[in-house]
Protein backbone atom coordinates (compact mmCIF):
# COMPACT_ATOMS: atom_id res chain seq x y z
CA UNK A 1 0.00 0.00 0.00
CA UNK A 2 2.94 2.30 0.58
CA UNK A 3 3.39 2.70 -3.16
CA UNK A 4 -0.21 3.75 -3.39
CA UNK A 5 -0.04 6.47 -0.75
CA UNK A 6 -1.65 9.66 -2.05
CA UNK A 7 1.03 12.25 -2.72
CA UNK A 8 -1.01 15.30 -3.72
CA UNK A 9 -1.55 17.60 -0.77
CA UNK A 10 -4.81 19.56 -1.20
CA UNK A 11 -5.44 21.08 2.25
CA UNK A 12 -5.06 21.24 6.02
CA UNK A 13 -7.50 20.37 8.79
CA UNK A 14 -8.93 23.45 10.47
CA UNK A 15 -11.55 21.89 12.75
CA UNK A 16 -12.11 18.41 14.22
CA UNK A 17 -15.38 17.23 15.79
CA UNK A 18 -16.62 13.82 16.85
CA UNK A 19 -19.05 13.75 13.94
CA UNK A 20 -17.03 15.53 11.26
CA UNK A 21 -14.09 17.66 10.21
CA UNK A 22 -13.37 20.81 8.21
CA UNK A 23 -10.31 21.60 6.14
CA UNK A 24 -8.90 24.67 4.42
CA UNK A 25 -7.87 24.01 0.84
CA UNK A 26 -4.28 24.75 -0.12
CA UNK A 27 -3.99 28.06 -1.95
CA UNK A 28 -2.81 26.45 -5.20
CA UNK A 29 -6.02 24.37 -5.27
CA UNK A 30 -8.40 27.23 -4.54
CA UNK A 31 -8.46 28.58 -8.07
CA UNK A 32 -11.24 28.56 -10.65
CA UNK A 33 -10.50 25.05 -11.98
CA UNK A 34 -8.51 23.10 -9.36
CA UNK A 35 -7.68 20.11 -11.57
CA UNK A 36 -5.20 17.60 -10.16
CA UNK A 37 -3.82 14.43 -11.73
CA UNK A 38 -3.49 11.18 -9.79
CA UNK A 39 -1.95 8.48 -11.94
CA UNK A 40 -3.82 8.60 -15.25
CA UNK A 41 -6.85 10.22 -13.67
CA UNK A 42 -7.77 13.91 -13.64
CA UNK A 43 -10.16 15.11 -10.91
CA UNK A 44 -11.21 18.37 -9.27
CA UNK A 45 -9.52 18.76 -5.91
CA UNK A 46 -11.96 18.37 -3.04
CA UNK A 47 -15.12 18.09 -5.14
CA UNK A 48 -18.29 16.90 -3.41
CA UNK A 49 -18.56 13.10 -3.26
CA UNK A 50 -14.80 12.54 -3.57
CA UNK A 51 -12.63 10.84 -0.94
CA UNK A 52 -9.60 12.23 0.88
CA UNK A 53 -7.09 10.83 3.35
CA UNK A 54 -6.03 12.81 6.43
CA UNK A 55 -2.55 11.85 7.62
CA UNK A 56 -0.76 12.82 10.81
CA UNK A 57 2.01 10.76 12.44
CA UNK A 58 0.67 7.16 12.44
CA UNK A 59 -2.94 8.23 11.91
CA UNK A 60 -4.64 7.76 8.54
CA UNK A 61 -8.33 8.64 8.30
CA UNK A 62 -10.38 8.20 5.13
CA UNK A 63 -13.12 10.83 4.74
CA UNK A 64 -15.80 11.82 2.25
CA UNK A 65 -16.27 15.41 1.04
CA UNK A 66 -19.90 16.50 1.41
CA UNK A 67 -19.74 20.31 1.44
CA UNK A 68 -17.56 23.08 0.00
CA UNK A 69 -17.64 26.84 0.52
CA UNK A 70 -15.49 29.98 0.39
CA UNK A 71 -14.85 32.71 2.93
CA UNK A 72 -13.39 36.18 2.28
CA UNK A 73 -10.67 37.72 4.40
CA UNK A 74 -8.91 41.08 4.14
CA UNK A 75 -5.16 41.26 4.66
CA UNK A 76 -5.35 45.04 4.30
CA UNK A 77 -8.25 47.43 3.85
CA UNK A 78 -8.30 47.03 0.09
CA UNK A 79 -6.67 43.60 -0.24
CA UNK A 80 -9.29 40.85 -0.31
CA UNK A 81 -8.41 37.16 -0.41
CA UNK A 82 -10.66 34.13 -0.53
CA UNK A 83 -10.14 30.90 1.41
CA UNK A 84 -11.85 27.71 0.32
CA UNK A 85 -13.05 25.14 2.84
CA UNK A 86 -14.43 21.61 2.65
CA UNK A 87 -16.49 19.64 5.20
CA UNK A 88 -15.52 16.02 5.69
CA UNK A 89 -17.30 12.97 7.07
CA UNK A 90 -14.81 10.43 8.47
CA UNK A 91 -15.72 6.89 7.38
CA UNK A 92 -12.79 4.75 8.53
CA UNK A 93 -9.08 4.31 9.12
CA UNK A 94 -6.28 3.20 6.84
CA UNK A 95 -4.02 1.01 8.97
CA UNK A 96 -0.24 0.80 8.61
CA UNK A 97 -0.47 -2.40 6.57
CA UNK A 98 -2.79 -0.62 4.13
CA UNK A 99 -6.04 -2.34 5.15
CA UNK A 100 -9.23 -0.34 5.65
CA UNK A 101 -11.28 -0.52 8.85
CA UNK A 102 -14.69 1.14 9.25
CA UNK A 103 -15.09 3.65 12.07
CA UNK A 104 -12.56 6.13 13.49
CA UNK A 105 -10.75 5.43 16.75
CA UNK A 106 -7.83 7.83 16.43
CA UNK A 107 -8.63 11.39 15.40
CA UNK A 108 -6.06 13.79 13.95
CA UNK A 109 -5.69 17.35 15.22
CA UNK A 110 -6.09 20.65 13.33
CA UNK A 111 -3.15 21.18 11.02
CA UNK A 112 -3.10 17.58 9.78
CA UNK A 113 -2.52 17.26 6.05
CA UNK A 114 -5.33 16.32 3.66
CA UNK A 115 -4.43 14.33 0.54
CA UNK A 116 -6.46 13.56 -2.57
CA UNK A 117 -7.48 9.96 -3.16
CA UNK A 118 -7.39 8.38 -6.60
CA UNK A 119 -8.67 5.17 -8.13
CA UNK A 120 -5.77 3.04 -6.88
CA UNK A 121 -6.52 3.88 -3.24
CA UNK A 122 -10.25 3.39 -3.73
CA UNK A 123 -9.61 0.05 -5.40
CA UNK A 124 -7.47 -1.07 -2.47
CA UNK A 125 -10.24 -0.13 -0.03
CA UNK A 126 -12.95 -1.83 -2.06
CA UNK A 127 -10.89 -4.87 -3.09
CA UNK A 128 -12.37 -7.19 -0.45
CA UNK A 129 -15.89 -6.33 -1.61
CA UNK A 130 -15.01 -6.67 -5.30
CA UNK A 131 -14.24 -10.35 -4.71
CA UNK A 132 -17.99 -10.95 -4.28
CA UNK A 133 -18.59 -9.72 -7.86
CA UNK A 134 -21.99 -8.43 -6.75
CA UNK A 135 -21.94 -5.16 -8.70
CA UNK A 136 -24.89 -2.77 -8.46
CA UNK A 137 -23.69 0.46 -10.12
CA UNK A 138 -20.97 3.00 -10.78
CA UNK A 139 -19.49 5.46 -8.34
CA UNK A 140 -20.90 8.91 -9.07
CA UNK A 141 -17.46 10.44 -8.54
CA UNK A 142 -15.63 7.81 -10.63
CA UNK A 143 -17.82 6.53 -13.47
CA UNK A 144 -15.25 3.90 -14.46
CA UNK A 145 -15.42 2.27 -11.03
CA UNK A 146 -18.15 -0.32 -10.41
CA UNK A 147 -19.36 -0.82 -6.84
CA UNK A 148 -19.74 -4.30 -5.41
CA UNK A 149 -21.66 -4.84 -2.17
CA UNK A 150 -21.26 -7.53 0.47
CA UNK A 151 -24.26 -9.85 -0.15
CA UNK A 152 -23.79 -11.52 3.23
CA UNK A 153 -24.41 -8.24 5.02
CA UNK A 154 -27.07 -6.95 2.59
CA UNK A 155 -29.33 -10.00 2.53
CA UNK A 156 -28.33 -11.57 5.83
CA UNK A 157 -29.18 -8.59 8.06
CA UNK A 158 -32.14 -6.94 6.32
CA UNK A 159 -31.97 -3.79 4.18
CA UNK A 160 -34.16 -0.86 3.22
CA UNK A 161 -34.58 1.00 -0.07
CA UNK A 162 -36.11 4.42 0.54
CA UNK A 163 -36.83 7.37 -1.72
CA UNK A 164 -39.68 9.57 -2.84
CA UNK A 165 -42.01 8.73 -5.70
CA UNK A 166 -40.19 9.05 -9.04
CA UNK A 167 -36.71 8.70 -7.55
CA UNK A 168 -36.16 5.27 -9.12
CA UNK A 169 -37.11 2.75 -6.40
CA UNK A 170 -38.62 0.20 -8.81
CA UNK A 171 -35.62 0.68 -11.09
CA UNK A 172 -33.27 0.06 -8.15
CA UNK A 173 -35.18 -3.00 -6.91
CA UNK A 174 -35.23 -4.53 -10.40
CA UNK A 175 -31.55 -3.84 -11.04
CA UNK A 176 -30.60 -5.20 -7.61
CA UNK A 177 -32.48 -8.46 -8.16
CA UNK A 178 -31.21 -8.88 -11.74
CA UNK A 179 -27.62 -8.55 -10.51
CA UNK A 180 -28.31 -10.77 -7.50
CA UNK A 181 -29.38 -13.61 -9.79
CA UNK A 182 -26.25 -13.09 -11.94
CA UNK A 183 -23.91 -13.16 -8.95
CA UNK A 184 -25.75 -15.87 -6.99
CA UNK A 185 -27.57 -18.26 -9.37
CA UNK A 186 -29.14 -20.22 -6.50
CA UNK A 187 -30.76 -17.21 -4.82
CA UNK A 188 -34.32 -17.48 -3.45
CA UNK A 189 -36.40 -14.31 -3.46
CA UNK A 190 -40.11 -13.71 -2.84
CA UNK A 191 -41.45 -10.33 -3.95
CA UNK A 192 -44.68 -8.71 -2.86
CA UNK A 193 -45.64 -6.70 -5.95
CA UNK A 194 -48.43 -4.30 -5.00
CA UNK A 195 -48.75 -2.54 -8.37
CA UNK A 196 -48.00 -5.22 -10.98
CA UNK A 197 -44.68 -3.56 -11.91
CA UNK A 198 -42.41 -6.60 -12.07
CA UNK A 199 -44.65 -9.10 -13.90
CA UNK A 200 -47.53 -8.04 -16.14
CA UNK A 201 -49.56 -9.12 -19.14
CA UNK A 202 -49.26 -7.15 -22.39
CA UNK A 203 -52.02 -6.24 -24.86
CA UNK A 204 -51.91 -9.79 -26.27
CA UNK A 205 -52.31 -11.31 -22.78
CA UNK A 206 -48.73 -12.59 -22.84
CA UNK A 207 -46.88 -12.52 -19.53
CA UNK A 208 -43.97 -10.05 -19.47
CA UNK A 209 -41.41 -9.77 -16.69
CA UNK A 210 -38.56 -7.58 -15.53
CA UNK A 211 -36.61 -10.78 -14.86
CA UNK A 212 -35.56 -13.72 -17.06
CA UNK A 213 -38.68 -15.75 -17.82
CA UNK A 214 -37.07 -19.08 -16.97
CA UNK A 215 -36.05 -17.80 -13.53
CA UNK A 216 -39.29 -16.16 -12.39
CA UNK A 217 -42.42 -17.75 -10.97
CA UNK A 218 -45.45 -15.46 -11.43
CA UNK A 219 -48.23 -15.85 -8.89
CA UNK A 220 -51.46 -13.89 -9.27
CA UNK A 221 -52.88 -13.67 -5.76
CA UNK A 222 -56.43 -13.52 -7.17
CA UNK A 223 -56.01 -16.73 -9.17
CA UNK A 224 -53.90 -18.57 -6.64
CA UNK A 225 -55.80 -19.79 -3.63
CA UNK A 226 -54.34 -18.59 -0.34
CA UNK A 227 -56.74 -20.41 1.99
CA UNK A 228 -57.96 -18.76 5.16
CA UNK A 229 -57.17 -21.90 7.20
CA UNK A 230 -53.44 -21.23 6.84
CA UNK A 231 -53.81 -17.81 8.48
CA UNK A 232 -52.85 -17.36 12.11
CA UNK A 233 -55.36 -16.46 14.77
CA UNK A 234 -54.09 -12.85 14.79
CA UNK A 235 -54.54 -12.57 11.01
CA UNK A 236 -58.07 -13.97 11.18
CA UNK A 237 -58.88 -11.44 13.87
CA UNK A 238 -57.60 -8.65 11.60
CA UNK A 239 -59.79 -9.96 8.78
CA UNK A 240 -63.08 -10.48 10.59
CA UNK A 241 -63.06 -8.38 13.77
CA UNK A 242 -63.02 -4.61 14.10
CA UNK A 243 -60.85 -3.95 17.14
CA UNK A 244 -62.64 -0.63 17.67
CA UNK A 245 -65.96 -2.42 18.21
CA UNK A 246 -67.03 -2.37 21.89
CA UNK A 247 -67.58 -6.15 21.77
CA UNK A 248 -64.25 -6.94 20.07
CA UNK A 249 -62.72 -8.70 23.09
CA UNK A 250 -65.74 -11.03 23.40
CA UNK A 251 -65.64 -11.80 19.69
CA UNK A 252 -61.92 -12.58 19.86
CA UNK A 253 -62.31 -14.89 22.85
CA UNK A 254 -65.18 -16.83 21.28
CA UNK A 255 -63.31 -17.11 17.97
CA UNK A 256 -60.31 -18.60 19.79
CA UNK A 257 -62.56 -21.19 21.43
CA UNK A 258 -64.29 -22.14 18.17
CA UNK A 259 -61.02 -22.42 16.22
CA UNK A 260 -59.43 -24.65 18.84
CA UNK A 261 -62.47 -26.91 18.82
CA UNK A 262 -62.55 -27.23 15.01
CA UNK A 263 -58.80 -27.76 14.72
CA UNK A 264 -58.79 -30.47 17.38
CA UNK A 265 -61.47 -32.23 15.37
CA UNK A 266 -59.39 -32.02 12.12
CA UNK A 267 -56.23 -33.09 13.97
CA UNK A 268 -57.86 -36.35 14.99
CA UNK A 269 -58.87 -37.09 11.40
CA UNK A 270 -55.35 -36.57 9.99
CA UNK A 271 -53.61 -38.29 12.91
CA UNK A 272 -52.03 -35.20 14.47
CA UNK A 273 -51.29 -35.74 18.16
CA UNK A 274 -51.44 -32.11 19.30
CA UNK A 275 -52.67 -28.85 17.85
CA UNK A 276 -52.46 -25.13 18.69
CA UNK A 277 -54.58 -22.15 17.74
CA UNK A 278 -52.14 -21.37 14.88
CA UNK A 279 -51.57 -24.90 13.53
CA UNK A 280 -52.14 -24.67 9.74
CA UNK A 281 -54.77 -27.36 9.22
CA UNK A 282 -58.14 -27.19 7.51
CA UNK A 283 -61.34 -26.03 9.24
CA UNK A 284 -64.69 -24.99 7.84
CA UNK A 285 -65.32 -21.26 7.77
CA UNK A 286 -69.04 -21.94 7.35
CA UNK A 287 -68.96 -23.87 10.62
CA UNK A 288 -67.29 -20.95 12.37
CA UNK A 289 -70.09 -18.72 11.10
CA UNK A 290 -72.79 -21.13 12.25
CA UNK A 291 -71.33 -21.41 15.75
CA UNK A 292 -71.21 -17.62 16.09
CA UNK A 293 -74.75 -17.41 14.77
CA UNK A 294 -76.01 -20.09 17.18
CA UNK A 295 -74.41 -18.34 20.18
CA UNK A 296 -75.77 -14.98 19.02
CA UNK A 297 -79.36 -16.32 18.83
CA UNK A 298 -79.27 -18.74 21.77
CA UNK A 299 -82.35 -18.83 24.00
CA UNK A 300 -83.10 -21.14 26.91
CA UNK A 301 -86.18 -22.23 28.82
CA UNK A 302 -88.39 -22.42 25.72
CA UNK A 303 -87.18 -19.05 24.46
CA UNK A 304 -87.91 -17.13 27.65
CA UNK A 305 -84.27 -16.65 28.69
CA UNK A 306 -81.57 -15.24 26.44
CA UNK A 307 -78.20 -16.98 26.23
CA UNK A 308 -75.06 -15.44 27.75
CA UNK A 309 -73.86 -14.27 24.32
CA UNK A 310 -77.22 -13.32 22.85
CA UNK A 311 -76.84 -10.34 20.49
CA UNK A 312 -73.09 -10.02 21.15
CA UNK A 313 -72.01 -10.96 17.64
CA UNK A 314 -74.26 -8.87 15.40
CA UNK A 315 -71.36 -6.78 14.04
CA UNK A 316 -69.15 -9.84 13.64
CA UNK A 317 -71.76 -11.76 11.66
CA UNK A 318 -72.45 -8.80 9.38
CA UNK A 319 -68.73 -8.24 8.77
CA UNK A 320 -68.09 -11.94 8.11
CA UNK A 321 -71.10 -12.24 5.80
CA UNK A 322 -70.03 -9.18 3.81
CA UNK A 323 -66.52 -10.59 3.39
CA UNK A 324 -67.91 -13.96 2.35
CA UNK A 325 -70.30 -12.45 -0.22
CA UNK A 326 -67.65 -10.17 -1.75
CA UNK A 327 -66.22 -11.90 -4.84
CA UNK A 328 -62.92 -10.08 -4.33
CA UNK A 329 -62.25 -12.30 -1.32
CA UNK A 330 -62.98 -15.63 -3.05
CA UNK A 331 -59.25 -16.41 -3.45
CA UNK A 332 -58.96 -16.26 0.33
CA UNK A 333 -62.29 -17.46 1.71
CA UNK A 334 -63.58 -19.94 -0.90
CA UNK A 335 -60.75 -22.34 -1.79
CA UNK A 336 -61.70 -24.97 -4.37
CA UNK A 337 -58.37 -26.77 -4.72
CA UNK A 338 -56.72 -26.17 -1.35
CA UNK A 339 -59.68 -27.23 0.77
CA UNK A 340 -57.92 -29.93 2.75
CA UNK A 341 -54.85 -30.08 4.98
CA UNK A 342 -52.88 -32.21 2.51
CA UNK A 343 -52.80 -29.39 -0.08
CA UNK A 344 -50.46 -27.24 2.00
CA UNK A 345 -47.21 -28.71 0.63
CA UNK A 346 -48.11 -27.79 -2.96
CA UNK A 347 -48.82 -24.18 -1.95
CA UNK A 348 -45.46 -23.89 -0.21
CA UNK A 349 -43.66 -25.33 -3.24
CA UNK A 350 -45.27 -22.67 -5.42
CA UNK A 351 -44.21 -19.89 -3.03
CA UNK A 352 -40.62 -21.00 -2.56
CA UNK A 353 -40.01 -21.65 -6.26
CA UNK A 354 -39.75 -25.44 -5.93
CA UNK A 355 -42.87 -26.31 -7.89
CA UNK A 356 -43.10 -27.85 -11.34
CA UNK A 357 -41.09 -24.85 -12.56
CA UNK A 358 -37.98 -24.17 -10.48
CA UNK A 359 -37.45 -20.42 -10.06
CA UNK A 360 -35.09 -18.00 -8.29
CA UNK A 361 -37.73 -15.35 -7.73
CA UNK A 362 -41.43 -15.66 -6.99
CA UNK A 363 -43.42 -12.52 -7.80
CA UNK A 364 -46.69 -12.42 -5.87
CA UNK A 365 -48.91 -9.98 -7.77
CA UNK A 366 -51.17 -8.21 -5.26
CA UNK A 367 -52.32 -5.47 -7.63
CA UNK A 368 -55.83 -6.93 -7.94
CA UNK A 369 -56.24 -7.75 -4.25
CA UNK A 370 -58.61 -5.42 -2.35
CA UNK A 371 -56.65 -2.68 -0.59
CA UNK A 372 -58.08 -3.44 2.83
CA UNK A 373 -57.01 -7.09 2.71
CA UNK A 374 -53.54 -6.62 1.19
CA UNK A 375 -51.85 -6.30 4.59
CA UNK A 376 -53.30 -9.62 5.77
CA UNK A 377 -52.27 -11.36 2.53
CA UNK A 378 -48.80 -9.78 2.64
CA UNK A 379 -48.30 -10.94 6.21
CA UNK A 380 -49.46 -14.42 5.25
CA UNK A 381 -46.87 -14.63 2.45
CA UNK A 382 -44.17 -13.41 4.83
CA UNK A 383 -45.24 -15.80 7.56
CA UNK A 384 -45.29 -18.77 5.15
CA UNK A 385 -41.68 -17.99 4.14
CA UNK A 386 -40.68 -17.59 7.80
CA UNK A 387 -42.44 -20.74 9.02
CA UNK A 388 -41.13 -22.73 6.05
CA UNK A 389 -37.51 -22.02 6.94
CA UNK A 390 -38.15 -22.14 10.69
CA UNK A 391 -39.04 -25.83 10.31
CA UNK A 392 -36.59 -26.47 7.44
CA UNK A 393 -33.61 -28.56 8.66
CA UNK A 394 -31.55 -27.17 5.74
CA UNK A 395 -32.44 -23.54 6.45
CA UNK A 396 -28.78 -22.45 6.48
CA UNK A 397 -28.35 -23.75 2.93
CA UNK A 398 -31.67 -22.36 1.69
CA UNK A 399 -31.96 -18.70 2.85
CA UNK A 400 -34.90 -16.66 1.57
CA UNK A 401 -35.27 -12.91 1.11
CA UNK A 402 -38.70 -11.27 1.16
CA UNK A 403 -38.89 -8.01 -0.86
CA UNK A 404 -41.68 -5.86 0.58
CA UNK A 405 -42.77 -3.22 -1.94
CA UNK A 406 -44.60 -0.23 -0.38
CA UNK A 407 -43.78 -1.69 3.02
CA UNK A 408 -45.33 1.23 4.91
CA UNK A 409 -48.78 0.05 3.72
CA UNK A 410 -48.66 -3.14 5.79
CA UNK A 411 -45.81 -2.57 8.25
CA UNK A 412 -46.97 0.85 9.51
CA UNK A 413 -45.43 2.90 12.26
CA UNK A 414 -48.74 3.62 14.00
CA UNK A 415 -49.65 1.47 16.97
CA UNK A 416 -53.02 -0.16 17.61
CA UNK A 417 -54.19 0.20 14.00
CA UNK A 418 -56.54 -2.07 12.12
CA UNK A 419 -53.76 -4.42 11.05
CA UNK A 420 -51.85 -4.65 14.31
CA UNK A 421 -51.58 -8.45 14.04
CA UNK A 422 -50.16 -8.18 10.53
CA UNK A 423 -47.60 -5.61 11.64
CA UNK A 424 -46.47 -7.78 14.57
CA UNK A 425 -45.97 -10.74 12.27
CA UNK A 426 -43.73 -8.80 9.89
CA UNK A 427 -41.83 -7.26 12.82
CA UNK A 428 -41.28 -10.75 14.20
CA UNK A 429 -39.64 -11.74 10.91
CA UNK A 430 -37.50 -8.59 11.10
CA UNK A 431 -36.37 -9.42 14.64
CA UNK A 432 -35.96 -13.19 14.39
CA UNK A 433 -35.94 -14.09 10.69
CA UNK A 434 -32.22 -13.87 10.00
CA UNK A 435 -31.56 -16.60 12.58
CA UNK A 436 -33.61 -18.94 10.42
CA UNK A 437 -32.46 -17.76 7.01
CA UNK A 438 -35.30 -15.33 6.24
CA UNK A 439 -34.50 -11.66 5.61
CA UNK A 440 -36.53 -8.66 4.53
CA UNK A 441 -35.85 -5.94 1.98
CA UNK A 442 -38.23 -3.09 2.86
CA UNK A 443 -39.01 -0.68 0.02
CA UNK A 444 -40.83 2.54 0.92
CA UNK A 445 -41.35 6.12 -0.21
CA UNK A 446 -42.27 7.23 3.32
CA UNK A 447 -39.79 5.92 5.91
CA UNK A 448 -41.50 8.05 8.58
CA UNK A 449 -44.63 5.91 8.13
CA UNK A 450 -42.73 2.62 8.25
CA UNK A 451 -42.42 0.61 11.46
CA UNK A 452 -39.52 1.78 13.61
CA UNK A 453 -38.87 -1.82 14.62
CA UNK A 454 -38.53 -2.82 10.98
CA UNK A 455 -36.06 -0.05 10.13
CA UNK A 456 -34.11 -0.56 13.36
CA UNK A 457 -33.30 -4.12 12.25
CA UNK A 458 -31.93 -3.01 8.86
CA UNK A 459 -28.13 -2.90 8.68
CA UNK A 460 -27.92 -1.41 5.17
CA UNK A 461 -29.75 1.43 3.46
CA UNK A 462 -30.02 2.36 -0.20
CA UNK A 463 -31.31 5.93 -0.06
CA UNK A 464 -32.60 7.55 -3.25
CA UNK A 465 -33.72 11.17 -3.73
CA UNK A 466 -35.70 12.41 -0.73
CA UNK A 467 -36.86 16.01 -0.45
CA UNK A 468 -39.34 15.75 2.41
CA UNK A 469 -37.59 17.26 5.47
CA UNK A 470 -39.27 14.84 7.89
CA UNK A 471 -38.10 11.83 5.89
CA UNK A 472 -34.60 13.31 5.62
CA UNK A 473 -34.43 13.82 9.37
CA UNK A 474 -35.67 10.30 9.96
CA UNK A 475 -33.05 8.78 7.62
CA UNK A 476 -30.39 10.90 9.31
CA UNK A 477 -31.37 9.38 12.65
CA UNK A 478 -31.13 5.83 11.29
CA UNK A 479 -27.53 5.95 10.10
CA UNK A 480 -24.40 6.20 12.30
CA UNK A 481 -23.88 9.68 13.71
CA UNK A 482 -20.70 10.34 11.77
CA UNK A 483 -22.51 9.55 8.50
CA UNK A 484 -25.60 11.62 9.31
CA UNK A 485 -24.35 14.73 7.50
CA UNK A 486 -24.22 12.74 4.25
CA UNK A 487 -28.02 12.69 4.15
CA UNK A 488 -27.87 16.38 3.19
CA UNK A 489 -27.12 15.28 -0.38
CA UNK A 490 -30.37 13.29 -0.67
CA UNK A 491 -32.14 16.22 -2.34
CA UNK A 492 -29.51 16.49 -5.08
CA UNK A 493 -29.51 12.84 -6.17
CA UNK A 494 -30.56 12.13 -9.76
CA UNK A 495 -33.02 9.45 -10.81
CA UNK A 496 -31.59 6.02 -10.08
CA UNK A 497 -28.76 7.57 -8.08
CA UNK A 498 -28.45 6.43 -4.48
CA UNK A 499 -26.50 6.93 -1.29
CA UNK A 500 -25.53 3.46 0.00
CA UNK A 501 -24.99 3.35 3.75
CA UNK A 502 -24.40 0.56 6.24
CA UNK A 503 -22.59 -2.75 6.52
CA UNK A 504 -23.11 -3.93 2.93
CA UNK A 505 -20.90 -1.15 1.52
CA UNK A 506 -17.23 -0.70 2.44
CA UNK A 507 -17.97 2.95 3.17
CA UNK A 508 -20.80 5.44 2.54
CA UNK A 509 -20.99 5.66 -1.23
CA UNK A 510 -22.86 7.74 -3.78
CA UNK A 511 -23.61 5.40 -6.68
CA UNK A 512 -25.49 5.45 -9.97
CA UNK A 513 -27.51 2.23 -10.02
CA UNK A 514 -27.25 0.22 -13.24
CA UNK A 515 -30.15 0.70 -15.60
CA UNK A 516 -32.21 -2.52 -15.37
CA UNK A 517 -32.66 -4.59 -18.52
CA UNK A 518 -35.51 -5.18 -19.01
CA UNK A 519 -37.07 -2.36 -17.04
CA UNK A 520 -40.08 -2.74 -14.72
CA UNK A 521 -43.48 -1.46 -15.79
CA UNK A 522 -43.19 1.63 -13.63
CA UNK A 523 -42.34 4.43 -16.03
CA UNK A 524 -44.13 7.71 -15.41
CA UNK A 525 -47.09 8.51 -17.64
CA UNK A 526 -46.04 10.80 -20.50
CA UNK A 527 -48.64 13.56 -20.08
CA UNK A 528 -47.17 15.70 -22.84
CA UNK A 529 -47.37 13.04 -25.55
CA UNK A 530 -50.68 11.62 -24.32
CA UNK A 531 -52.33 15.03 -24.24
CA UNK A 532 -51.11 15.76 -27.77
CA UNK A 533 -51.58 12.40 -29.48
CA UNK A 534 -53.83 10.41 -27.12
CA UNK A 535 -57.11 8.66 -28.08
CA UNK A 536 -60.19 10.68 -28.96
CA UNK A 537 -62.55 8.17 -27.36
CA UNK A 538 -62.48 5.26 -24.89
CA UNK A 539 -64.43 2.02 -24.49
CA UNK A 540 -66.20 3.09 -21.31
CA UNK A 541 -68.35 -0.07 -21.31
CA UNK A 542 -65.20 -2.21 -21.12
CA UNK A 543 -63.85 -0.07 -18.28
CA UNK A 544 -67.13 -0.50 -16.37
CA UNK A 545 -67.01 -4.27 -16.92
CA UNK A 546 -63.39 -4.49 -15.78
CA UNK A 547 -64.27 -2.42 -12.72
CA UNK A 548 -67.21 -4.63 -11.85
CA UNK A 549 -65.28 -7.86 -12.38
CA UNK A 550 -62.21 -6.47 -10.57
CA UNK A 551 -60.00 -7.30 -13.56
CA UNK A 552 -56.95 -5.15 -14.34
CA UNK A 553 -55.27 -4.94 -17.73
Amino acid sequence: MSAQLPSILIGYLSEVRGDGMEARMAEEHSNETPIIKIGDEEILAGHIGSYVIIRQANIGVLALVFKMWEKDRFDTVDMRKTDRFISLVPVGEIQENGTFVRGVRHYPTPGAKVYAVGMEEINAIFSKFRDYKFFIGQLSSHKDYHLSLDPRALFGRHFAIVGQSGSGKSWTVTSLIQNTIKAMPKSHIIMLDLHGEYCWKDDKDVLQSAFPGELVNYVDAMEMEMPYWMMTYAELVDLFIDRRDHGASTQMSFMREVLQQLKRKEAKQIGLASVSIDTPIYFSLAEVYMQFKAANEERKDFGKVQGALFGQFDEFLIRMQSRFNDVRYDFLLKPKIRNNSASMADLLRQFIGLGVKKANITVVDLSSVPTDVRPAVSAQVGRLAYEFNYWNPQRRDFPITLICEEAHAYIPREKGGQFEGTKKMMERIAKEGRKYGVSIGAVSQRPTELSETMLAQCSSFICLRTTNPDDQAYIRGLVPEAEGDLTDILTSLGRGEALVLGEAAPLPTRVQIYRPNPEPKSNDVDYFTSWREGPDDLNVEEIVNLWRTQTRK
